[in-house]
């Protein structure tokens, strides 16, 4: 009896000990970091210190935006214990979080769109923002995604209509209000709603369309269920008044399936969305936070242009110039001592020198137009907005070729 009873205890201890390592072996995800057990048991007004010294505030867009996806993204790839971290918050859209970045107490850096400088200074809102902001680094066109019925083909069929531009203090009815004004088109009607509201109000007939300027694929334009087939994307044509601001831009099935037929794209306009910063001075805590902030996003940015992160990261070249803008110092610095870019930053600096610059609406050709096209001349540097664009977006095929003609070339032959 005593036996059995000796091996009953033995049995069970070693049961316990198997589960013990079971439990060692397998990761609980009911369990609280131990970094964060601390926190709640021993955190005093350094701990709240330490956590605000490294950590970097910042504003995105509404809700299924870009700049949502955006921040993150940033958040995933950047974040690293208490040496940084990047805290993404919804915004409002570009002309709140350019106030939120000036005045709002702890924002660092925000997401906002290089028109929206332009319209609060030409409508007397605001002066000297250039002077007052800094930018990061431009990150990508966004497009003016314009969903209507099919009956509507083109923008100036909306001339008076019905239109949604979002949220009156975003982006969006910065770009609509502008581009209807340069092509002289009506904009008494323009309603600001939320776009998942909108676009509910589309499909029962109480709008004649539905403004949305974002990267694409943006979300809600995707997941915008077109029954029947009764709606597309509608064309927006690059005409003359728009060329001083804006970029051509297209869009095709593979972008929206559910809006553009197969095989089939869609003409429109772009806007650069930048990454911008208040002006801080060097010798603060802010711009020492800044400079945090730029040296893990420029080291860790080629890991933001592979999947599973957003497509529109791989438009976004950090050293693309920004006419009208000046780059945070830091920034500048770091391209200055680092890697490919500022090389190739150089080079696109010297590239107006070897050849012509293109006409306002340039759209870049093919790489096999460079590789034929015949001696470059002299000219000077584009001034405009879309002229650099365009130049860059033409340095960017030449610089492509250049590097695939030079990894096509067969490898010298090493001496024996």
């Amino acid at each position: 009896m005593k036996r059995l009873l000796g091996l009953a205890i033995v049995a069970m201890m070693m049961a316990c000990g198997f589960a013990a390592l079971a439990e060692e072996a397998t990761y609980d995800p009911g369990k609280i970091s131990a970094s964060l057990k601390a926190i709640f048991q021993f955190g005093s007004a350094d701990t709240k210190k330490a956590l605000n010294a490294n950590t970097v505030t910042l504003i995105t867009g509404t809700i299924g935006g870009t700049y949502v996806q955006f921040g993150a993204d940033l958040s995933s790839v950047l974040d690293d214990g208490n040496k940084l971290r990047v805290l993404p918050i919804v915004g409002r859209g570009s002309v709140q979080s350019i106030a939120d970045i000036l005045f709002l107490q702890g924002v660092d850096i925000g997401v906002v769109r290089a028109d929206s400088l332009d319209y609060l200074e030409k409508k007397g809102i605001a002066h000297d923002l250039r002077k007052q902001l800094t930018y990061v680094t431009k990150l990508y066109n966004e497009e003016m995604q314009v969903i209507a019925p099919v009956a509507v083909r083109n923008l100036r069929d909306l001339d008076g209509k019905r239109v949604s531009v979002d949220l009156p203090d975003g982006s969006t009815f910065v770009t609509a209000l502008a581009v209807f004004e340069r092509l002289g088109l009506q904009a008494n009607n323009f309603a600001y709603l939320e776009q998942r509201i909108a676009m509910e109000k589309l499909k029962k007939g109480e709008l004649d369309a539905v403004i949305v300027v974002g990267g694409k694929p943006y979300k809600s334009v995707s997941n915008f269920v077109n029954d029947g087939g009764r709606f597309h994307l509608v064309t927006v044509d690059y005409d003359r008044p728009l060329q001083g601001d804006y970029l051509p831009a297209n869009m095709t099935s593979k972008d929206y399936p559910n809006l553009i037929k197969e095989g089939e794209s869609v003409d429109t306009i772009a806007v650069p969305a930048v990454l911008a910063a208040y002006n801080w001075a060097p010798n603060t805590d802010r711009y020492r936070k800044l400079s945090l902030f730029v040296d893990a996003f420029f080291t860790k940015f080629p890991a933001l242009q592979n999947p599973p992160f957003h497509p529109k990261w791989k438009e976004v070249s950090l050293s693309a110039p920004l006419p009208g803008w000046q780059r945070l110092p830091s920034a500048k610095q770091w391209l200055d001592q680092h890697g490919i870019e500022p090389v190739a930053r150089n080079r696109f600096e010297e590239f107006p020198a070897q050849t012509a610059a293109p006409a306002a609406g340039f759209k870049p050709a093919p790489t096999a137009a460079v590789r034929q096209a015949p001696a470059p001349v002299a000219a000077a540097r584009p001034q405009t907005p879309a002229e650099q664009e365009a130049l860059f977006k033409q340095f960017q095929a030449w610089e492509a070729e250049r590097n695939a003609s030079a990894q096509a070339r067969p490898a010298p032959q090493q001496p024996r």
